[in-house]
């Protein structure tokens, strides 16, 4: 322990982070400058990493909810060494590493993209409960710890609530939350806004909570350590902070606290830039320097942050060897690799919905993917996710042994959790849900698209046809909202997202195929709740012709130089089916049917490939449960969709699809008007 250094440090932190945001002219300075003291005793105290192995799977993990506090990241790291000069200095600029939030790079200790305020430490509590997961199956060697940072904000974030209650009734003692509570956010103070007592909210949450002076090094000592020890709760140490910890006038008053120093260059509030960076000891002609005691003391901090590495991968190296299959077992689960699947063996009753299909297969991979943990918001019952349940047990506190995590109604927290899973490693992570409760998730599911998350989201009652519970249950627009993922490129250059309505049951085991194998992009699985007649099997068995799926869009059936081509997924492919019927036996015509399980994925496919399947010199006519956006670009302009431009009604299933026309029947009679205008 060395006070000087420590405060030093801790300075270094706080000008590194004004200086960042002064010199681009943008971000929030005050936050990071509270936060600098915590940052530097965890990291130089209490994080166990390996600084020649950033990736090392047994690493602590630190997950940062307050992405606008960036800058507290970059100036710890860069005094560790995973950032250059340059690098700081190129704050939120075209090209650089450092941009305004933190995105995933592991290798510089970005565990996770923030940026949307609660669902940072959200992620972290996935990731301990992925930690907690692997040491039920591992053993008590695997005893890293999560870290989380929140500010106010993240508190206030509904979210927060979801977490909390998650994080406590698991009893996650591995994960540890600083709560930078400075009583200022971005256009007030908290108490404008807020009255409750965060201390008892997550007392009564099952939390152990401790309450500091966040600039008090010896009680963040002691805090970390006795959060270290506890072996039954979660724990959040609520810091008492200062906004702009440091900030002085320019004429050397202090300006601490201020509500204007959250979201702007100190240069514009009533602070000093070059006199506050000489107030921390920093030289404000040369604002990016790592002081030289404080660069001494961190090189020597990263030699031991090596050494004690090593001692821990050599204990590992023991068990190892003393437990081969175990070992073997873990390195394929950190691999991302799937066991051998025989997804043709999985045997579908006739005329299933294919939420019932998809149980059938989650009752497959409970038995045959050790490493998955699927989680419902209170419907697994309904989304069919028991599938899965019945095979397994839930994840309690103190038994994680099951592989099944009964979320409670938070479908938002419970796709950000399962980011978590998947950032940490070793999990295949599945949530469900009613496809009209997309909606709460959509903020998580942009993030697993940002992030490359394999997450696998199971939506059930896919369609209007959810009948009696009326239009509030009834999704009409998601399926239009969702498919413009598909459309959104990643950072990698790939779709964003990949959404799946399978046709019939064999097109559901392909979809989970698909899903399983789609290991960098989350994936949608769009399910229905009602019976759907099974296509016909033409030339093989259904299964392997439903294998085509895996393009995006194949025919099911199929004439040479039709008269019409019909384009459907889900359940309206059957419908096609039965209006087919009826265009060939009473109107003579010669009828091509598509199912486009996936117009994103369709899309990636060949020209040729395309022209084949939906080519465009014949008459196009669409069907969708959903808005007539879903399958415009397919038929094109020439085309014609048949779908919803209006929310659902309350009525049984049947007779909403008479009413909104989507029998065989009514269809044909939709082709036949349509087939007059070209």
């Amino acid at each position: 322990m060395n006070k000087k250094i420590d405060q030093q440090s801790a300075d270094n932190i706080r000008a590194l982070a004004v200086a960042m945001v002064e010199k681009a002219n943008s971000g929030h300075p005050g936050g990071p400058m509270g936060g600098a003291d915590f940052m530097h005793i965890l990291y130089s105290e209490f994080f166990n990493f390996d600084p020649s192995d950033m990736t090392w799977a047994f690493r602590d993990r630190f997950f940062m909810d307050a992405g606008h506090l960036s800058t507290l990241m970059y100036a710890q790291y860069y005094l560790l060494g995973n950032y250059e000069k340059e690098d700081v200095a190129n704050f939120r600029q075209w090209g650089s590493i450092t941009p305004g939030h933190p995105e995933v790079d592991v290798k510089r200790g970005i565990e996770n993209t923030s940026g949307p305020l609660g669902q940072g430490h959200t992620m972290g509590v996935g990731a301990a409960i992925a930690a907690n997961f692997l040491k039920a199956r591992f053993g008590d060697w695997m005893n890293h710890k999560v870290y989380g940072f929140i500010s106010d904000g993240g508190v206030q974030e509904e979210i927060s609530q979801g977490a909390g209650r998650i994080a406590g009734h698991l009893g996650l003692s591995n994960f540890i939350m600083f709560y930078d509570s400075n009583d200022i956010q971005l256009s007030t103070p908290t108490d404008e806004v807020t009255s409750e007592d965060t201390e008892m909210k997550y007392k009564a949450w099952g939390w152990n909570v401790v309450t500091i002076d966040g600039h008090n090094h010896d009680e963040i000592r002691k805090a970390l350590k006795d959060a270290n020890n506890e072996t039954e709760k979660p724990t959040l140490i609520i810091g008492k902070t200062i906004m702009g910890k440091g900030c002085v006038t320019a004429d050397d008053k202090t300006f601490e606290g201020e509500c204007e120093l959250h979201g702007q260059p100190i240069g514009h509030t009533g602070a000093d830039y070059a006199k506050t960076l000489s107030n921390l000891g920093a030289n404000p002609e040369s604002p990016f320097d790592i002081y030289k005691d404080v660069s001494a003391f961190y090189q020597n901090l990263l030699k031991e942050k090596t050494a004690k590495a090593s001692e821990k991968k050599a204990e590992i190296a023991t068990w190892r060897n003393s437990n081969t299959e175990l070992a073997t077992k873990l390195d394929f689960f950190l691999s991302g690799e799937l066991p051998a699947l025989d997804f043709e063996s999985i045997a579908h009753k006739d005329g299933l919905a294919t939420r019932a299909a998809s149980s059938s297969i989650l009752g497959y991979l409970a038995e045959n993917v050790e490493n998955m943990i699927v989680s419902s918001a209170d419907l697994s019952n309904s989304d069919k996710t028991d599938g899965f349940l019945k095979k397994t047990h839930a994840l309690k506190k103190g038994d994680f042994s099951g592989s099944f995590l009964q979320a409670g109604v938070a479908e938002l927290t419970m796709s950000c959790i399962a980011n978590g899973l998947a950032l940490h490693g070793g999990i295949i992570p599945v949530v469900a849900t009613f496809f009209v409760f997309s909606d709460y998730m959509k903020p998580a599911i942009r993030l697993s698209g940002i992030q490359e998350l394999g997450v696998k989201y199971v939506w059930t009652h896919d369609a209007f046809r959810v009948g009696e519970d009326g239009p509030t249950h009834q999704p009409l627009e998601q399926e239009a909202q969702i498919r413009l993922l598909e459309k959104l490129k990643n950072h990698s250059g790939n779709p964003s997202f990949l959404a799946l309505r399978p046709a019939d049951s064999a097109e559901t085991s392909v979809a989970w195929k698909m899903a399983l194998e789609n290991k960098n992009t989350p994936t949608g699985l769009i399910l229905s709740r009602q019976g759907i007649k099974d296509l016909p099997a033409t030339k093989s068995s259904r299964y392997q012709e439903a294998l085509a799926a895996e393009k995006g869009g194949y025919l099911v059936k199929e004439v040479a130089n039709p008269d019409v081509v019909l384009i459907a997924n889900g359940s309206e492919v059957a419908t096609l089916v039965a209006a087919a019927e009826i265009l060939e036996k009473e109107n003579g015509l010669k009828v091509n049917i598509a199912s486009v399980i996936s117009e994103g994925l369709f899309r990636l496919q060949s020209k040729e490939y395309q022209q084949s399947i939906i080519p465009k010199n014949k008459p196009l006519f669409g069907l969708t449960a959903g808005l007539p956006v879903n399958l415009e670009g397919l038929v094109g302009d020439a085309g014609k969709v048949f779908g919803l431009d209006h929310f659902g009604y309350s009525a049984p299933a049947n007779v909403l699809d008479e009413k909104f026309g989507f029998t065989g029947e009514k269809v044909s009679q939709q082709v036949l008007a349509y087939l007059k205008t070209v």
